[in-house]
């Protein structure tokens, strides 16, 4: 069955507009609330959000759905994603929803789904929710009606709980951090619980107002803490995004240091301590070449997944990892977080910060990224990547490279694109052979 709503991370879109109506969230309510009513118990499910002004709106429908099949709802406000699936599992709900377009701008919005283990659901539940979003829903009668309600304390449960991912020994005394929270759904939390620790705190993006979201902030528009950092005297910066699912990290002389370098510093360090599990560390397609070398010379596996955190946690969970993650800053570390946590993954960074007594320039840049070229190509309806030109040239690419690199390609979820991507150690070389496939693919699209 084809897919209408879900992609790689839920349902998204421009709000308002096209699936993502309030009509379609009051349905995604009623269907995902039946197909999680299992068992005699009272039903409940969670629903967090980021600050998006269309939040309200898509908030209110989903409890309307929800509460029109028999489930109670628990509303927490603002909230990160890994938030709304640590009080899933612990409130012993059946659902949670985050309603959120992670690092995208305000006028979109999104609804992601989590199970009651607190991990993103199957492929297998999307589709069965998929296919009653076509079908009426059996309404509840009577007193079998939900009810809803909003808990307070759900801020403070999530700090307690980042914080217990640290040693109790550790301390942030003395550090001046400038914590950029993009006027998303952290931008409460994350100051509050670095503070906790004893840091300085900078805070920006801390003012949401609905439309400001991401907005030349966060991890996707990292000038702006760049600059911060610099002008602060700060020894490291934290960029989060829209629903702080993804980190950035950027150093004392304000340079930005991406998802492949905290993973090779969490993963080698783990090792070092005998934390990490399965041998290595789990990323996408898209990682630099340079992380899977650093993590080689020290006798770790880089594991490799198609792109999209929610494939990267699906390999963890098969392997026995516990630590994996995107270049783009999904870190997921399984042993405090069932989804990628940019508060959890930054507390990480800190504490070895704090540990090593390195500067962060010094700790962060564990490795040279080898070159690395991607370029867009639209295509019609066609599938140029089945022409005999096109593979020609992808082959005549690797055979060029010819094991000093790497080519990738790949057609794009949510666009009509061919993503091209090559990388090796000879820059000259590898924007050669990426302009080669695009061009290839051109000729045939």
């Amino acid at each position: 069955m084809g897919r209408s709503y879900f992609g790689t991370d839920g349902i998204r879109g421009r709000a308002n507009a096209g699936v993502l109506t309030a009509a379609t969230a009051m349905k995604v309510g009623q269907a995902a609330g039946r197909h999680f009513l299992r068992g005699s118990h009272k039903h409940r499910v969670v629903i967090g959000k980021d600050t998006r002004l269309s939040g309200y709106m898509m908030e209110t429908a989903l409890t309307a759905g929800f509460t029109s099949v028999g489930m109670d709802v628990i509303m927490t406000g603002p909230l990160p994603s890994p938030a709304v699936a640590l009080l899933t599992r612990e409130m012993r709900a059946d659902l949670g929803v985050m309603i959120s377009a992670s690092h995208n701008p305000y006028a979109d919005n999104g609804i992601k789904l989590f199970g009651p283990d607190g991990f993103k659901l199957s492929d297998a539940d999307e589709e069965a929710i998929e296919r009653a979003l076509l079908e009426d829903q059996p309404l509840a009668q009577g007193d079998a009606i939900g009810r809803a309600r909003r808990i307070e304390d759900a801020r403070g449960r999530y700090i307690h709980a980042i914080k217990q991912s640290l040693p109790a020994h550790i301390r942030l005394d003395g550090l001046k951090i400038v914590v950029d929270c993009a006027h998303g759904a952290a931008y409460n939390v994350a100051p509050t619980a670095i503070w906790e620790l004893g840091a300085e705190v900078v805070a920006m993006g801390v003012s949401p107002n609905g439309t400001n979201i991401n907005d030349g902030v966060g991890s996707t528009s990292t000038d702006a803490i760049c600059a911060r950092v610099v002008e602060e005297g700060a020894d490291i910066g934290i960029a989060l995004d829209g629903d702080a699912d993804r980190l950035i990290v950027v150093d004392e002389k304000g340079q930005v240091v991406d998802g492949d370098q905290i993973m090779g510093l969490i993963g080698t360090r783990m090792a070092a301590t005998g934390e990490l599990r399965g041998g290595g560390v789990v990323a996408t397609v898209m990682s630099n070449l340079g992380l899977e070398r650093l993590l080689n010379g020290v006798g770790l596996d880089l594991v490799r997944t198609k792109v999209g955190d929610r494939y990267v946690l699906e390999a963890m969970r098969a392997g026995g990892y516990n630590v994996g993650g995107e270049q783009s800053g999904h870190m997921i570390l399984i042993d405090h977080a069932t989804t990628g946590d940019g508060c959890v993954a930054a507390l990480q960074v800190l504490a070895a910060l704090v540990t090593s007594g390195k500067r962060a320039s010094e700790l962060l840049h564990l490795f040279d990224p080898v070159p690395q070229f991607l370029k867009n190509v639209v295509y019609d309806g066609s599938n140029p990547l089945e022409t005999l030109a096109v593979q020609e040239a992808i082959a005549a690419g690797e055979a060029a490279l010819a094991g000093n690199g790497r080519v990738v390609i790949r057609k794009s979820g949510t666009e009509p694109k061919i993503r091209v991507m090559a990388e090796g150690d000879d820059a000259v070389l590898v924007e050669k052979v990426v302009d080669d496939i695009c061009a290839a693919v051109k000729a045939a699209a």
